[in-house]
């Protein structure tokens, strides 16, 4: 098997269909994230930032088209619809709400394997153009975006895919107070009732890793009962 560095979320409900996708995915050297709903697939997207999403809009609990309207907001990932759906009107509402592309069922593996790529090739200039540039400095904190680095004094600081996340967040958005709610919504994807014990906790864990002991809120400071807020000086 021929490997590659691509990352591809599988959001299918329909267990033949999955595992064949899955297998054709593989055997051609792609790592295959499977959720077999909108809100599993959600926070899988989150947590795993793919490079490309395969969709299905028939999902058990909400419509596909939620997950595209949802992930546009702030996402440029490329997304392979893949539909029992035929009509125009479908294909139109999928493509005008973000979706790169819209493959009917029942099709062929060549024909996937060629949309998966032509998707993954149209996008990589605009994904690119997305990311967040340059550096974010504050004190002696720095945040290399291209690089994803985060060093403290000149160290690597090591942290999770979580915490970097709200880190990238914060920063993006510096001097401004970000809810809770906004913070779990761009972390995660979703909200529950447990999401904010979730945020304090990987807060928590970030803050530490920062090296902030009573210098904490040099870099974030916790707006209490709010949210929290990364300076900007």
């Amino acid at each position: 098997m021929k490997h590659n560095r691509y990352k591809v979320l599988l959001i299918e409900d329909e267990s033949n269909i999955r595992s064949m996708v899955k297998a054709i995915l593989y055997a051609n050297g792609y790592q295959v994230i499977l959720a077999d709903s909108c809100q599993s697939g959600m926070m899988l997207f989150s947590s795993h930032l793919p490079d490309l999403v395969i969709l299905d809009l028939g999902l058990p609990d909400r419509d596909g088209l939620e997950f595209i309207r949802h992930i546009r907001k702030t996402d440029v990932t490329p997304v392979l619809v893949l539909s029992a759906r035929t009509t125009e009107e479908d294909k139109i509402q999928a493509l005008d709400l973000g979706a790169n592309d819209y493959v009917t069922k029942p099709f062929g593996t060549g024909e996937l394997l060629a949309r998966v790529r032509a998707a993954l090739r149209s996008c990589r200039i605009s994904r690119d153009a997305a990311l967040p540039a340059g550096k974010f400095q504050l004190l002696d904190l720095t945040i290399d975006y291209n690089r994803r680095l985060v060093t403290v004094g000149g160290g690597e600081v090591s942290l999770t895919q979580t915490e970097y996340n709200i880190l990238d967040f914060l920063s993006q958005n510096s001097g401004k107070v970000l809810t809770y709610s906004a913070i779990i919504r761009q972390v995660w994807g979703y909200d529950d009732p447990g999401s904010v014990k979730k945020l304090q906790v990987n807060m928590a864990n970030l803050r530490k890793k920062l090296g902030a002991k009573p210098g904490a809120e040099n870099y974030i400071v916790n707006e209490l009962g709010v949210g929290y807020r990364m300076n900007d000086t």
